[in-house]
């Protein structure tokens, strides 16, 4: 077994072939998600921003886990069950890489990693905000409602520009989007997006005012949910859940048998998951923070 650090697209690529051969409605990652995650916003594709750090660790071709320190104080990973020597490994790196006096990992409840991180002195923090997988049979699809005044399509190639706009408008509640035009570029660009699962909802001017972009793992037959948004003015309408039902009826077309969506699972922010638990998606699994204070 070895590790190297993150160099680039083929790392990438690699970390999303694990989550691909352990998916499961509740496992960590998606491969779909690690694309998010990575290019939501613009970056240098073969370097890391500035506190930011990533490991792999393979045996032989295969790789068994991997480390995301999205900040000093941060861990995601993902780590193979059958190889829980990886999670010691993985947590003596974070300790290497971080220079944090409290650090947090997320990890799934019941994750092989736990029992490294208690070993290494982090502690769970179930009342912390926590996510939940949801998953969702495709042949219990609902229809597409008809919202007046509105219709859905994909985006085509060169609508990097509105499409990332129409993202920004509707996060513009929480805090300021860094997703730009070049950051959507770097998006549909990265596998395994497709412009027949990213949708939108248009207005009679045909303005972009809802979206839903859906990932698929076509050796799993499981796509994701990932980001769903509607702007201010036009929300109260039903449009985020019929852009996603107009995504997911096209992802069921291509084949795929379920679907899954991780929103937030605690009281701070309930919506999402009431619109998605409407569709029909059932929670399956959710996530802990563990953490540590080294002061």
């Amino acid at each position: 077994m070895r590790r190297h650090d993150f160099s680039g697209p083929d790392d990438l690529r690699a970390m999303q072939a694990l989550a691909s051969r352990l998916w499961s409605p509740t496992s960590r990652f998606h491969p779909g998600q690690l694309a998010w995650s990575r290019y939501y916003r613009p970056v240098d594709p073969d370097a890391l921003d500035e506190g930011e750090a990533i490991a792999l660790w393979t045996d032989g071709a295969e790789v068994v886990g991997f480390a995301w320190a999205e900040a000093p104080d941060w861990l995601e990973l993902q780590v193979d069950p059958a190889r829980p020597d990886v999670a010691a490994e993985v947590v003596d790196w974070f300790e290497e890489v971080s220079d944090a006096e409290t650090q947090s990992a997320l990890v799934m409840e019941g994750d092989v990693a736990e029992n490294a991180l208690a070993a290494a002195g982090f502690a769970p923090q179930p009342e912390e905000p926590f996510f939940t997988h949801h998953s969702l049979d495709l042949v219990d699809l609902p229809p597409v409602p008809s919202v007046p005044g509105y219709r859905f399509r994909h985006v085509e190639q060169h609508e990097a520009a509105a499409r990332a706009a129409v993202h920004a408008a509707s996060w513009s509640d929480v805090g300021p989007s860094r997703v730009d035009e070049q950051a959507y570029e770097q998006v549909m660009g990265a596998w395994p997006y497709r412009l027949d699962l990213d949708w939108v909802a248009v207005d009679a001017n045909g303005e972009m005012v809802a979206s839903a972009l859906v990932w698929l793992d076509p050796a799993q037959g499981a796509g994701l949910v990932e980001p769903v948004g509607c702007v201010p003015e036009h929300r109260g309408r039903g449009l985020a859940g019929a852009v996603t039902l107009a995504a997911l009826h096209r992802l069921a077309g291509l084949g795929a048998a379920v679907a899954q969506v991780s929103p937030r699972g605690d009281d701070g922010y309930p919506g999402p998951q009431r619109l998605y638990r409407a569709m029909g998606f059932r929670p399956r699994a959710r996530t802990v923070t563990w953490s540590r204070s080294l002061d």
